[in-house]
């Protein structure tokens, strides 16, 4: 009975659990982002040298409008260059893309130089504002060597000899740059002769050159005459063709994030740069002062985040060796005093590395010459501080030990003939003299033997 009176207490309970249910579904479907036949196109800005921090602000971009099916992705360049790492980073996530990517060097007076010129052919649609420029795009090495002088009287096939990789390094990354430029031309349907001369030779092209020669698709002076002009055309992304809408969408502008600002910040190489001399000297005050711990935990941290820095970044290991090696020489002049032989040369071994730490034919990447000149210029001075320091307390008298008592008076408490006590410095020390010593008399201390002073009055010894 009680069975049945509970019956429709609980199909009551049932359906309205099934009602708030649904309603709560319905609620979450209308607050989800529109997924199929989404009017958007994400915009971002990319305007400095394409690094570990841009490769991954712009892949989580890239991810991000694939998830929500966004109609197209447009990548705003001006860039010198970067780490050929980070580009081919970018360059596997636009090809693996279902959502279309437009790479657009603006505003007028932009560049794409160098990665920028691969990542313009790996996109599905290239495009550039007016008074743009791209190419240079030649890979550089960490030490390469500089680049050989032409004949001035030389024909063009000297010439062309002259601007080829003269070792066998040089030339694998060349060819290798080649071929994988060349392979992004031929899926893209662009001009791949061109691609390779600006790779073997570092040819560059203006905006309207490069359009007239199908290197790129379109040239338009903003945003909204490059959606109207690449509205209709075809490409080809990861799952086939498909046919760009863009005449009515809307752009929405992804900024950076805090994320990225910290990595780009990190990995800047004069803030790497420091952060390591920190780490370094860090360390080193907590060696000198054990259980201060500051110096020992901020150390501890900015090494870490320099050894961060520098495996994302372009490192010339020799450079890095020759730093750790200054660093050394600088320390063992503390304790080992060469009047600055060994710091000097430590100061010198520390400006070379600096100067070949990083790669710095790749542009954006390199360590200002002003950080270096004033890390050196400060490390200098305290090796001029230490050298002249302990040549200063070579002239001093010694003012600790036994030899410091050969320098200060003694005055007899007693008269004695052979020994007696005298005083020195307040305190009563066992004397012997060789001559009779009367009561107060002033007396001058020749030799130290163990707790005994050999004495003669001071008048005498004079």
């Amino acid at each position: 009975m009680n069975a049945a009176k509970g019956h429709p207490t609980s199909t009551r309970i049932a359906s309205a659990l099934l009602v708030l249910f649904a309603a709560f579904h319905l609620t979450l479907a209308a607050k989800e982002p529109p997924q199929e036949g989404s009017n958007t196109a994400v915009m971002l800005e990319i305007s400095d040298a394409i690094g570990p921090a841009t490769s991954d602000f712009f892949r989580r971009a890239l991810e991000r409008a694939n998830e929500r099916k966004a109609k197209l992705l447009i990548l705003q360049m001006d860039t010198p260059g970067g780490l050929d790492s980070a580009m081919r980073d970018m360059i596997r996530a636009i090809l693996a893309s279902n959502v279309p990517v437009v790479t657009y060097v603006a505003p007028s007076g932009a560049r794409a130089a160098s990665a920028g010129t691969y990542l313009l052919y790996a996109s599905h649609v290239a495009a550039m504002a007016p008074a743009t420029n791209l190419g240079a795009a030649t890979p550089v090495q960490i030490g390469g060597a500089p680049a050989q002088p032409e004949k001035p009287d030389g024909d063009a096939d000297d010439k062309a000899k002259a601007s080829e990789p003269h070792t066998a390094e040089e030339r694998k990354a060349v060819n290798d740059a080649v071929a994988y430029i060349r392979g992004l031309a031929e899926l893209r349907g662009r001009n791949a002769d061109w691609a390779e001369a600006a790779v073997r030779t570092a040819a560059s092209l203006s905006a309207t050159a490069a359009l007239e020669q199908h290197v790129v698709d379109v040239i338009a002076a903003d945003v909204p005459e490059l959606l109207r002009k690449i509205d209709g055309r075809k490409v080809r992304v990861a799952i086939g063709d498909v046919e760009l809408a863009t005449s009515e969408l809307v752009v929405e502008r992804v900024q950076t994030d805090w994320r990225t600002k910290l990595l780009a910040v990190i990995t800047n190489p004069n803030v790497a740069y420091l952060l390591m001399l920190v780490g370094v000297y860090g360390l080193l005050l907590e060696g000198y002062n054990p259980g201060a711990m500051f110096p020992g935990v901020l150390g501890a941290i900015c090494l870490l985040l320099a050894l961060y820095a520098f495996q994302v970044l372009s490192v010339n290991y020799a450079g890095l060796g020759l730093m750790i090696l200054g660093l050394a020489l600088i320390i063992a002049e503390a304790f080992t005093p060469s009047f600055g032989a060994l710091g000097l040369g430590g100061v010198a071994a520390f400006v070379i590395g600096s100067i070949i730490l990083l790669d710095t034919d790749v542009p954006g990447f390199e360590i200002a010459r002003g950080v270096i000149g004033g890390v050196a210029l400060a490390g200098g001075l305290v090796v001029f501080m230490t050298a002249t320091f302990f040549a200063r307390s070579r002239r001093r008298p010694v003012t600790t030990g036994a030899e410091q008592l050969l320098s200060e008076p003694a005055v007899a408490i007693e008269s004695f003939e052979a020994s007696g006590f005298v005083r020195v410095r307040g305190e009563l020390w066992r004397a012997v003299s060789a001559t009779p010593i009367k009561e107060g008399e002033r007396l001058r201390v020749l030799k130290v033997d163990g707790l005994t002073l050999e004495v003669m009055p001071l008048e005498r010894s004079g």
